[in-house]
Formats: C-alpha cells, sequence, structure tokens
C-alpha cells in the first residue's frame, strides 16, 4: 500500500473552507481500495463511527430548536398568552393553523433545492431564520398579527425536517437509518421536556421582568437560542459523502460502497442529477410514495396532540406552572419509546412490525384514556400513549428512502412528498381539540385511537405490497466504478489504483 496519511477525528477549529472539498482543488493522493465491499468490515465500523461523531449532534441540536420554537405555543398559551390576548378556542387553533399551511406548501421545493446545495449551510441557515421569527413573536399585539408571525416561521422551518430526513439518508444504510434519526429525533421529546421546565420557570420568576410577560421572554429566550447554534453547526457539518474532505479518499469510496450495495443513490457522487420535473414525475407516479403519505397523514394527525398538552394537563386538575411541570414525564416517555422502536426496528431489520406495535399499544393505552375517569389513571397512560404517537413518525418516515432509495432526487422528493401532505393532517387536526369538548376530550381521544388502529393494519398491508412488488435497485458495482472514477479524476484516487489501472 502506498503511503497515505489518513485524517485523524476531525479538529473542529478547522475552517469550513479547509474541512469541505471540492471539485478541482484537491491534491493528488494515491491510495488502494479493498477488492470487495465487506459489510461489517472494521474498516466500516471506524467509517461509521466517524461519520456518526460529526452528523448526529449537529442535527439533534438543530432540530431541539426547531421543536423547541414550533412547540412552545402551547406552553405560551397557559402561561399568560391566552389571558392576555383573549384567545378563544377557534383564535387558538387558526394560530396553530397557519403554520401548517406554510409548512405544508414550502417542503417539496426546499428539498428539491437541498439536493444541489451543501446542506451545512442550507439546514444551518434556516436555524438562523426560523430563530429570528420565533423571537420576534414576542412582539405580537393580537391573535392576528400571532398567526401571521406563526405563517413566516412555516416558512423557515419547512425546509429542515424533511431535510434532514434526506441528508441522513445520504450518508447511512437501510438499516442504520432508524436508529440514527432516533437519536435525532428524540430532539423532540427533549424539546419538549425542556418547554415544560423552561415555561415553567419562566413563567414563575420572568413574568414582568422588564416590562415583558412571562410568554414573551419564552418566545425570545428560545427564538434567540436557535439563531445563535446556527451560526456554529455550519463549521462541524459536513456535507455529502462524495464531496467532504473529512474523509479520506478511500473513505469517501466506502461510503459510496456502502450505499450502493443497499440500492440508495449516491448524493453528490458520480451519478450525476436528474431535473427536477423528472424527480418529481418519478416520486408521484409511484403508488408507494401515497401509501407512505396516508402512513403519515395518519401519524402526524394523532401527533397534533403535542400542542394540548399543556390543556389536557389541565383539564385532569394541573395548572399554572404546575402543569407544565407534569407535561415533563409525557416527553421522557417519549424519548424512551422513539428510542426503544427505532433501534428494534433496525436491529431486528423489522420496521414494518415495529411501526404495528407501536400503533396498536397506542391503540390500547388511548381506549383506557378516553373510557376512564380517574384523574391519575388517565394520566399514566397517556403518558404511555403519548409515546407510542412519538415513536411512529421516525420510523414511518425512514421507511420512505428505505423503499424508495434511487435515484437520490427522486428520494429527495418522495421523503417531503410524504413529510409535507402528511402534516396537512395538521391542518384538521389542530380542530380537534377545542375547549368545549373540556374535561375529558371525547372526540380528540376517539380520532386518535381510530388513526393509530389504521396505522397498525396499513404498515402490514404496505410490507405485503413492498415485498412483492419490490422496487429495482441500481447496478451496485457498476455505482461504485463510477465512483472511484470520479475521484481518481479530482486527483483523490492516483494512477496506480488496483481499480484503476
Amino acid at each position: 500500500m502506498t503511503s497515505h496519511v489518513q485524517q485523524s477525528d476531525p479538529d473542529f477549529v478547522k475552517s469550513k473552507h479547509d474541512d469541505e472539498w471540492h471539485e478541482h482543488n484537491g491534491t493528488p493522493d494515491v491510495i488502494e481500495l479493498a477488492a470487495a465491499y465487506v459489510p461489517g468490515s472494521d474498516a466500516e465500523k471506524k467509517l461509521l463511527w466517524k461519520i456518526d461523531k460529526r452528523l448526529i449532534p449537529c442535527i439533534w441540536g438543530l432540530y431541539t430548536l426547531s421543536y423547541l420554537d414550533r412547540a412552545n405555543i402551547g406552553n405560551a398559551k397557559t402561561g399568560g398568552l391566552q389571558a392576555d390576548f383573549n384567545l378563544t378556542s377557534t383564535q387558538y387553533s387558526i394560530v396553530l393553523l397557519v403554520f401548517f399551511i406554510s409548512y405544508v406548501i414550502f417542503e417539496i421545493p426546499s428539498n428539491l433545492f437541498i439536493a444541489r446545495v451543501r446542506p451545512s449551510l442550507y439546514l444551518s441557515g434556516l436555524c438562523i431564520l426560523w430563530g429570528g421569527v420565533a423571537a420576534a413573536m414576542a412582539g405580537a399585539k393580537n391573535y392576528k398579527q400571532l398567526a401571521g408571525i406563526r405563517f413566516a416561521l412555516g416558512v423557515c422551518e419547512a425546509g429542515f425536517a424533511p431535510g434532514v430526513a434526506f441528508y441522513l439518508s445520504s450518508w447511512y444504510k437501510r438499516y442504520e437509518l432508524a436508529s440514527r434519526f432516533a437519536i435525532y429525533y428524540t430532539a423532540t421529546a427533549v424539546s419538549g421536556a425542556f418547554s415544560g421546565l423552561l415555561a415553567g420557570v419562566i413563567t414563575q420568576h420572568l413574568d414582568g421582568a422588564r416590562g415583558y410577560e412571562g410568554w414573551q421572554w419564552l418566545f425570545i429566550i428560545e427564538g434567540v437560542g436557535s439563531s445563535f447554534l446556527g451560526f456554529f453547526t455550519w463549521f462541524i457539518m459536513p456535507d455529502w459523502p462524495s464531496t467532504t474532505k473529512f474523509l479520506s479518499g478511500e473513505e469517501r469510496v466506502l461510503a459510496a460502497q456502502r450505499l450502493a450495495y443497499d440500492g440508495l443513490a449516491n448524493t453528490g457522487g458520480a451519478q450525476g442529477h436528474i431535473g427536477h420535473w423528472h424527480a418529481l414525475k418519478l416520486a408521484v407516479t409511484d403508488w408507494r410514495t401515497w401509501i407512505l403519505t396516508v402512513l403519515y397523514m395518519l401519524c402526524t394527525g394523532a401527533q397534533t396532540i403535542q400542542y394540548f398538552v399543556p390543556t389536557l394537563i389541565g383539564a385532569l386538575g394541573w395548572k399554572g406552572y404546575v402543569g407544565q411541570y407534569h407535561t415533563i414525564p409525557l416527553y421522557a416517555s417519549a424519548f424512551v419509546f422513539i428510542l426503544t422502536f427505532c433501534w428494534g426496528a433496525d436491529y431486528l431489520q423489522k420496521k414494518p412490525q415495529a411501526i404495528t406495535l407501536a400503533a396498536s399499544m397506542g391503540t390500547v393505552f388511548f381506549i383506557i384514556v378516553t373510557a376512564t375517569t380517574n384523574h391519575m389513571v388517565q394520566y399514566v397512560f397517556l403518558i404511555f400513549a403519548f409515546g407510542c404517537v412519538y415513536a411512529l413518525p421516525p420510523l414511518i418516515l425512514t421507511w420512505v428512502p428505505n423503499i424508495l432509495g434511487h435515484p437520490a432526487e427522486k428520494r429527495a422528493v418522495a421523503i417531503a412528498l410524504v413529510n409535507s401532505l402528511g402534516n396537512s393532517a395538521s391542518i384538521y387536526g389542530v380542530f380537534l381539540w377545542p375547549t368545549k369538548d373540556a374535561p375529558r376530550y371525547i372526540p380528540g381521544f376517539a380520532a386518535t385511537t381510530v388513526w393509530l388502529a389504521l396505522i397498525a393494519v396499513l404498515a402490514q398491508v404496505m410490507a405485503y405490497l413492498v415485498k412483492k412488488y419490490p422496487v429495482e435497485a441500481p447496478d451496485a458495482e457498476k455505482v461504485v466504478l463510477q465512483e472511484i472514477e470520479k475521484q481518481r479524476q479530482q486527483g483523490k484516487l492516483g494512477k496506480h489504483h488496483p481499480d484503476t489501472a
């Protein structure tokens, strides 16, 4: 083997310019590539750990603050916003609704864009923008102004969640994806729990400070925190496997091999791009896309309960900052359920079975919550049911690139389409919990129960159909040879490379 100094773990003080490799600016570097890809090799494990350390902390931090800024409206409502604005149940639902309208509209254009740009800059930039918009909600004087700012927040956040799903699917194999996405998605649970804790502290201790209400401080502190983080993550995040310098040339080819042998197109790789309209056509004409969309719609429809958690806790007898603290166990349960089901799905390679199990358990738990009138029993089983609801989105969304992996642009559109249309369920889901249904909220709990039961059945139908009508995967050998040639031409694989001699 010719001499080659492998890059060690990334030094985070390096500039972004030094850390990213682009076409025509590399120096010749001769390396040897193993003759064949061996799954589970030491080299692959080392590569996987190197990728994990770089990607996961960045996207986890960004998504934690994304969800914090999106969902803190529920805490603000019970923390004084409702009283200050004389907010009715319908007005609050409208404030929630406009966010999802803009969120749904802008997801697909955003994911078409991210396949052609540097995700490190794009995703971090979105964080900076939505942080500023979230902080601006503190300046709203009535519910109409608040709704307008929430619409702008939806525009800024629209590209992030589907963008991250596509981004991760460009780095990880099929049964590595759910476990990594699970770690990322625990940000929703952590942010929910932290939001309850932070809202309790702020509304208890900062209410009236410097002339601002507690709910205003909540928006300001959490929004500024998001923008602050966004200014730093772009220095750390890599872009695509084929273009990042934090991997050596050998590691980039290995990354391409891993994806190719798993039937996934290598984003930024030697296979090139297909047009936006062609990608859109491929996605919308594939029946698999629409079944996955229905699954995700049912899932996100059930998840609208998150915006009413403080209200539901209040109906059980815990008010004010005490009620804020009582929301924390629900998100702790969500954290555990997300990790358990997603890691189990990857380890056992049984994603549809994991979806059905989580949905079935949630169905049973919600039936108990709806049927009983004992507040403590309701609270305990609401905690478990909430965990099941939160386990489903990462399982379903990571099933999309598992099934629709090639080409990369089609994968990006399919993820965005499923995520955007799936989130459209939130448009009517926010009207399921009106104040007039207090204290038991039977219609909301009943609808959520039915949706989870449908998910349990439809996941098995989808698994059967996918097995019977599999998607044709690209030729893995051809993909790897193309990637080796690309790296060689760009000076990262020398002429003495065994596969280019």
